[in-house]
């Protein structure tokens, strides 16, 4: 599935999508340039919570 089509599926923005990739860790397939994805997978992400998850590995402000 596309990021268009996946955005459609959950009912938000592809930009939210991207997001979601970069911040929260969406499963998400990179092939060549498109970011490509997979209905059952995002679909049990979000039942675990994934889009409450805080970033694991993201540095915070300060730290380098």
């Amino acid at each position: 599935m596309s990021a268009d089509g996946i955005a459609a599926h959950l009912g938000v923005t592809k930009e939210t999508v991207y997001v979601w990739i970069a911040d929260k860790g969406m499963p998400a397939h990179k092939v060549g340039r498109l970011w490509k994805f997979q209905a059952s997978e995002v679909d049990e992400w979000i039942r675990s919570g994934g889009t409450a998850q805080t970033p694991v590995d993201k540095p915070e402000v300060g730290d380098v």
